[in-house]
């Protein structure tokens, strides 16, 4: 399974959708378009997920709001 997310905290641990235990990292590789993938492996389960995430999330896509039509209060 692979999405796409675009997090600005520390790497987060998903619950395995199995058996709703934590997934730790076993891997990353750089991706397209600013994004990296991550796969997260089940120890209880075996159960792996594939998740593409904001490497720099300054620099990438998924921050691109910062540089609309947003503007503060005048």
């Amino acid at each position: 399974m692979s999405e796409r997310q675009s997090s600005l905290t520390a790497i987060e641990r998903p619950r395995c959708p199995r058996c709703q235990a934590r997934m730790p990292l076993v891997a990353t590789e750089p991706g397209l378009d600013g994004f990296d993938h991550r796969t997260f492996n089940c120890a209880k389960c075996g159960e792996s997920r594939t998740i593409e995430v904001a490497a720099d999330p300054m620099t990438s896509n998924s921050a691109g709001w910062l540089a609309g039509e947003l503007k503060p209060p005048t």
